[in-house]
């Protein structure tokens, strides 16, 4: 019985923390982290602000939840770009073009690209994006092992960092469509994948 009731308390927070984490991402799509107030995400979850408070502590991790949570999401779309692509060059392409029309969909970072309010949120992309970039480059480097498996961990670190940062850029200044983004990225990237390739025969 006791097992029983420990899964339901487990299951119970889970499910109060997600909803905490989706009301914190409806007001900071729309207000920024600077209009994010614990008390209004309390009411918008249907709970109160000494929940929310014990839950996460403070706003600063209540905001990195909800960047975590959708760092996790792209982290997933990529894993399943990589898991169907013929090559590793395909694989890139597709991750890219994913990663950069998925953020022109996704509420959060749409705002946070495009809009006054959301550019306080910017920052956890570029200048305290640490977190999300390093993430995004270990999920990179390892697909890229996967499809060359001698290539070295520096050379798929470099490789990862390169198409990760490149990325980036193309979400924030978006001058291109995210295909022609994603072969830009690949053609910048192919001398190098073709060299380690050939240095492998």
């Amino acid at each position: 019985m006791t097992g029983i009731t420990d899964s339901f308390a487990r299951r119970t927070r889970s499910s109060l923390r997600e909803a905490l984490i989706d009301a914190a991402a409806d007001i900071l799509a729309v207000r920024g982290s600077a209009g994010l107030r614990m008390a209004d995400v309390a009411s918008a979850a249907g709970v109160s602000r000494q929940t929310v408070y014990n839950e996460f502590g403070t706003k600063n991790a209540l905001v990195r939840a909800v960047v975590l949570r959708t760092t996790g999401e792209f982290l997933d779309g990529i894993h399943q770009r990589f898991a169907s692509a013929p090559d590793l060059l395909d694989g890139i392409r597709e991750a890219v073009t994913y990663t950069i029309e998925h953020a022109r969909e996704n509420r959060l970072v749409a705002s946070a690209l495009g809009t006054p309010q959301g550019e306080d949120l910017l920052p956890l992309l570029t200048t305290r994006g640490e977190p999300v970039l390093s993430a995004a480059m270990e999920t990179a480097a390892a697909h890229y092992r996967e499809f060359l498996p001698t290539l070295s961990t520096d050379a798929a670190n470099l490789l990862a960092e390169t198409v990760v940062r490149l990325s980036l850029s193309h979400l924030v200044l978006p001058t291109h469509s995210a295909t022609e983004a994603a072969d830009l990225v690949c053609a910048a990237v192919a001398p190098a994948i073709t060299h380690y390739s050939s240095t492998m025969e």
